[in-house]
């Protein structure tokens, strides 16, 4: 061999016995021990074999003494989570009898459906011609015009406009009683002048009113009106219902029901503009003492508002409950239950603000709903604006304070303001494509 190459190296563990031929890495051994990569030599011993131990735990070698004797309390392990679930099933099951038994169903009767397709029906509407602001100072004069009550399209349309301004600019009068054309026999509620020297003004704005009084009315049932509510700033639409008949005397002593109002400004107007709804009862034994504020609710509109779309605005009323509902009976939105006399539930004071005694005129009837206990008719409007405090003073732009003398005047100096409001498309206006009534003939309204 060649000096050099591998073959010719001497090997340093090995002696001078040629080494044996090499073994072959990837053929099988002849023991269980692989060959030496080496070769095999005196010098190189083998190393002893690891002894392995296995510890596995046989079977039947771990002692279990507590299987020895069984517990006898350890069974409650199992029975205790079953009486739960037992219990958990049970009390699902009766309050859900309990639920379902509880849901009251009268039986009801058609009053009216109008769906406006033949035009106004005037053997069930009736149009309101006013100036006097119906008690909340109100700036609008309600017309006969079919400019701002009419129909198109087959939907209901109340549409406020201005006031022409001859009769602001100048000394003038509105004489409703005059013309014969009143709706009230209140000799305010009829007239209204422009005064330039005290700052007085006639109803700045026209808009529409109408009524079920001589069509339709109800005592106890249901009501849907379905209507897309108007887009403007200082508009106060309303669906509400008064009683025929002054039964326990004048407002709110007889009540009212509002099912649902809003108002026309943005969704940012600081007290909820056509974003949101309010439902309220008005009942007190005067004005100064109605305890709205005790069954009033309001519901936001999800995702949208009340203009954009139309929504069905409904009431369920009977001797034992009342509530107002959006689209659907399960969306309420004011739920007041009968369950105590009102007069009780009011806590009103034993007198008024100049010490005439308060007298309780609702008790004496033995029934807890009254004054709700009567026939009421439908109502629906655009007004405009007010002194009341539905719009607050200082809140959004305001353009007039609730107590000045000149409030019709400054809301109306404004109007490059608000009134391009009104006339955005689909805007300006309250739109109502059906009306239905239905009273409960369970066969004892009259008794209760």
């Amino acid at each position: 061999m060649r000096p050099g190459t591998p073959e010719s190296r001497s090997n340093p563990f090995g002696d001078d016995i040629s080494p044996a031929p090499r073994a072959n890495p990837f053929s099988s051994p002849f023991n269980s021990r692989p060959a030496s990569s080496f070769g095999s030599s005196s010098a190189v011993r083998a190393l002893p074999s690891r002894y392995f131990h296995s510890r596995r735990v046989h079977k039947g070698e771990v002692e279990k003494p507590w299987m020895a004797k069984k517990d006898p309390k350890e069974k409650w392990v199992t029975i205790i989570p079953l009486i739960g679930l037992a219990l958990g099933f049970g009390v699902a099951g009766f309050l859900i009898y309990d639920g379902l038994s509880s849901v009251v169903h009268h039986k009801y009767c058609p009053v009216m459906s109008d769906d406006f397709s033949q035009g106004l029906n005037t053997n069930i509407w009736t149009k309101e011609a006013e100036v006097g602001g119906f008690g909340n100072g109100q700036f609008e004069q309600t017309t006969l015009d079919d400019t701002n009550v009419f129909v198109s399209g087959g939907k209901l349309i109340i549409k406020p406009t201005l006031q022409k301004p001859e009769l602001i600019d100048s000394n003038s009068v509105i004489n409703l009683t005059a013309d014969g054309t009143c709706s009230s026999t209140v000799i305010k509620n009829c007239v209204s002048q422009t005064n330039l020297t005290t700052g007085s003004i006639v109803p700045p704005v026209l808009s529409g009113r109408i009524n079920t009084k001589k069509g339709a009315t109800i005592k106890y049932g249901r009501v849907e009106v379905t209507a897309k509510m108007p887009e403007g700033d200082w508009l106060w639409p309303a669906i509400w219902m008064l009683p025929v008949n002054a039964t326990y005397g004048p407002w709110p002593l007889s009540g009212e029901i509002d099912i649902a109002e809003s108002r026309g400004n943005n969704h940012t107007y600081a007290q909820g503009g056509n974003n949101i709804v309010s439902s309220a009862l008005h009942w007190g034994p005067d004005p100064a003492n109605d305890a709205w504020w005790r069954t009033n609710v309001k519901r936001s509109a999800l995702h949208t508002t009340y203009a954009k779309t139309e929504h069905t605005f409904g009431l369920e009323w009977s001797q034992k409950y009342l509530f107002t509902y959006v689209n659907t009976r399960l969306l309420q939105v004011l739920y007041t239950n009968f369950n105590k006399p009102l007069w009780e539930r009011g806590g009103f004071p034993l007198s008024d603000s100049n010490g005439t005694r308060l007298q309780d005129v609702w008790s004496q009837t033995g029934r807890d709903q009254t004054p709700f206990d009567q026939d009421f008719y439908l109502i629906i409007n655009v007004a405009v604006g007010g002194t009341n405090g539905w719009f607050e003073d200082g809140k959004s732009g305001k353009p007039w304070l609730d107590g000045s003398t000149t409030a019709k005047r400054d809301f109306w100096s404004q109007r490059d303001v608000w009134y391009p409001t009104w006339q955005k498309p689909g805007a300006g206006q309250m739109e109502v494509s059906k009306v239905e009534m239905w009273k409960q003939c369970d066969g004892n309204e009259d008794s209760a």
